[in-house]
């Protein structure tokens, strides 16, 4: 019998609950996955506050990898058996089977473990996105990075490098701080003891960057926009704190000509070739080696509560997975 977390309201990590399912034959275009590893991301409590509306009761998780056990009428691409992981809706992945379209899985290279599939390919497709989409960046450019020693921050660090892009990172600790400087993060801002504009500004030689990533929202807004270069862009691609306050348009002209950007994920792998490119990328180069997928969280899939709970008190560094 399959087992799956689900919430019948909104609300506190206590909402989800575990139990057995129903999960049936693949329908045209579906296929049916058993699952190896689930990934956790900070977007799942976005569904379970009821900030990201979905119909309930809902299933929990976006992001997972397994094995295909069955393959309904029309899917040409993927057969039983065959090795995949997928980020994105319909919402299930918290579960140990399940049916879902074809259409959203990518192939899993065999090099590439289940669990760090599920610790990366949400996490790593973003970083993807936020370097190689959102802005023309060029080596020797320097960015500020907030959440530097998160799931997405290490990646982004680790791939910034290669590409020769100078990362201003942020984080909660001196702790955190040595693990985004041992994953290519060249300075890292303690926020809890040090201003971050300011910081950067010293750093910058008074210029500020010309591109910050945010995935912090409320309390990181101020602080980002203040961190800008002239004609800068605001990166915010997630909103930990809380949604991000109504923009001024003329606060951002007073600022320096600013621009600002609230880009999804779903939007830059929506297209199949593009999300194919962006993935071989990211595949490989973790399977070269030359980026290292940090897991340091793995729970049980029946401890959701737990995990959400150390998730939102920032007790996570790197990615954090539900082994099964």
């Amino acid at each position: 019998m399959a087992h799956a977390i689900r919430f019948h309201e909104t609300g506190g990590p206590e909402v989800l609950e575990w139990g057995t399912v129903e999960v049936g034959d693949p329908g045209p275009g579906e296929v049916r996955i058993r699952h190896e590893a689930v990934g956790l991301n900070f977007a799942d409590t976005y569904f379970r506050t009821g900030m990201y509306p979905a119909p309930l009761p809902a299933g929990m998780g976006v992001e997972a990898a397994g094995v295909i056990e069955a393959v309904g009428p029309d899917v040409p691409d993927f057969r039983e058996g065959d090795r995949v992981t997928y980020t994105g809706s319909p919402l299930g992945a918290y579960s140990t089977e399940r049916v879902m379209p074809a259409a959203h899985l990518i192939a899993l290279p065999p090099d590439i473990s289940f669990e760090t599939a599920a610790a990366m390919t949400m996490r790593g497709l973003t970083a993807a996105y936020l370097l190689r989409r959102i802005h023309p960046l060029r080596a020797g450019d320097t960015v500020l990075l907030h959440a530097a020693a998160g799931g997405v921050g290490l990646i982004f660090c680790q791939w910034a490098k290669r590409l020769g892009i100078n990362v201003i990172g942020t984080t909660s600790s001196d702790a955190k701080a040595e693990v985004a400087r041992a994953h290519g993060c060249g300075d890292v801002i303690v926020y809890t003891r040090e201003d971050v504009a300011d910081r950067v500004r010293e750093l910058t030689d008074g210029v500020g960057v010309p591109v910050v990533y945010d995935s912090i929202g409320a309390s990181t807004f101020r602080s980002s926009l203040d961190s800008l270069a002239r004609r800068g862009l605001l990166v915010a691609f997630g909103t930990a704190s809380g949604p991000i306050p109504p923009i001024d348009a003329m606060d951002l002209a007073v600022k320096g000509s600013l621009f600002v950007t609230r880009p999804a994920l779903a939007d830059y792998i929506a297209d199949p070739a593009e999300r194919a490119e962006l993935a071989n990328d990211l595949f490989h180069h973790v399977a070269a080696g030359h980026i290292e997928i940090e897991i340091n969280q793995r729970y049980a899939l029946a401890d959701a509560e737990q995990a959400h709970r150390e998730l939102e008190a920032g007790l996570s560094v790197g990615s954090s997975v539900f082994s099964l």
